[in-house]
């Protein structure tokens, strides 16, 4: 059980990227005489609102949600990792520059915000991925800048000014490699939150957009059907709740062994 989460991931993983050749149907195909049949031999999830098979628009889905949970992390966290390493290395106005902006965008709540992005920019994956990324790179400046404090004032650091090292060879080289363990964990618990939130904006219609699948969609349109046809809303939500689980795990044995974002490994 302890690699539970390891497991969960690279199945879902492996499903996403083989997901055109292991789903069964055409996820866009529609059998409208078969509307909301319940699971069957043929239908293992079940036929949505349109006819269209759940288990392959699952898997197509899950394409969707694992790149913008990779691309929104990946993008937040090296926003995250520059300020935040600058703020905590130089201090002063920098910092206190930094830690304002932090403090700005903490006084609003993230996926509130992420709407109001996406509202702006109209809905759209790109947009999706740059209104979460916009907002996602502040748990990765605090958990780097924490990092950085402690670890400027190391022995091989001073060593490192002592002799002329430039600042950016001092960053990459001697500091940011101590905020790595930290950063991994907030990493992996971070493309759980982003799936989530990419969810809940297509939830609202304001991902995603008809037909390219997507289980915050799917769950929406499940919501008519809550009664005669549950299916629509199980296996979608069953996906996300898999998904998340399993990297939120990852994300605690990694913590376990590495230690606790913002503190030393």
């Amino acid at each position: 059980m302890r690699n539970a989460g390891a497991v969960v991931v690279v199945v879902v993983l492996l499903a996403a990227i083989a997901g055109p050749w292991l789903a069964p149907f055409d996820p866009s195909a529609q059998e409208l005489a078969l509307r909301l049949e319940g699971p069957s031999r043929l239908h293992w999830f079940g036929l949505d609102e349109l006819g269209r098979d759940i288990l392959s628009r699952v898997l197509s889905g899950a394409r969707v949600s694992l790149l913008v949970g990779l691309v929104v992390v990946s993008v937040s966290a090296s926003i995250g990792a520059v300020l935040g390493s600058l703020g905590g290395y130089y201090g002063g106005i920098v910092d206190e520059a930094v830690g304002r902006l932090i403090d700005i965008l903490l006084a609003f709540p993230g996926l509130l915000l992420a709407i109001a992005l996406v509202a702006v920019l109209g809905p759209s994956l790109t947009n999706v991925v740059l209104a979460l990324s916009s907002i996602g790179w502040v748990g990765y400046a605090r958990v780097v800048r924490a990092q950085v404090l402690q670890a400027r004032e190391f022995e091989y650091v001073a060593a490192a000014r002592a002799i002329g090292a430039a600042t950016p060879r001092i960053l990459v080289r001697h500091i940011l490699p101590a905020a790595l363990p930290a950063l991994t964990v907030q990493v992996t618990l971070g493309i759980g939150g982003a799936i989530l939130s990419e969810a809940a904006l297509s939830f609202l219609g304001l991902g995603v957009q008809p037909p390219t699948p997507s289980w915050g969609a799917m769950l929406n349109y499940g919501r008519a059907h809550i009664l005669d046809a549950p299916h629509l809303t199980v296996f979608p939500g069953l996906a996300i709740a898999v998904v998340v689980l399993g990297l939120n795990l990852v994300g605690d044995r990694l913590r376990d062994k590495l230690g606790r974002p913002g503190e030393s490994a």
